[in-house]
């Protein structure tokens, strides 16, 4: 009798030790991120000149050349920007994976998985992504706006 107690035992225990420790690291990887593949960026433009004309109010937006798969640039107020990797955190390797600003111009969205992010700090807001979008360093002085990793 007591053999078959020791032995549910250690089953029961087997059992807890898969249930709490194993299964929770293979549903994890699901949810893990591709990361976005590393391009160091580092470059300065002058928002309020005619070259970034659609910078110049504030909401406004431009894309440009730059990062893994382009920079997305917001400006929030009259001295504050953002600055997105365009490339979606979803699956950042899947070709048209490129987050492309709404109508409204507040909102971007990933044409392949149709994550929806809000362009002033990169939140997910809709679809499958639990990643906000790659943000890089931006600096202001008044004139010129830097951009960095």
């Amino acid at each position: 009798m007591m053999e078959k107690f020791l032995w549910s035992s250690k089953a029961g225990l087997l059992i807890l030790f898969i249930c709490f420790f194993l299964l929770p690291v293979s549903c994890k990887k699901e949810e893990e991120a591709t990361e976005i593949p590393y391009v160091y960026v580092n470059f300065n433009l002058n928002p309020n000149g005619t070259q970034y004309i659609n910078l110049n109010p504030v909401n406004g937006w431009e894309t440009v050349v730059g990062g893994y798969n382009g920079i997305l640039i917001y400006r929030k107020s009259i001295n504050e920007f953002v600055a997105f990797e365009r490339a979606c955190p979803y699956d950042p390797l899947s070709d048209g994976a490129q987050v492309r600003v709404d109508g409204s111009g507040i909102t971007c969205t990933c044409p392949i998985c149709g994550s929806k992010y809000i362009m002033t700090d990169g939140t997910p807001f809709d679809g499958p992504s639990h990643f906000p979008l790659k943000q890089y360093t931006t600096i202001y002085d008044g004139a010129i706006l830097y951009i960095s990793n």
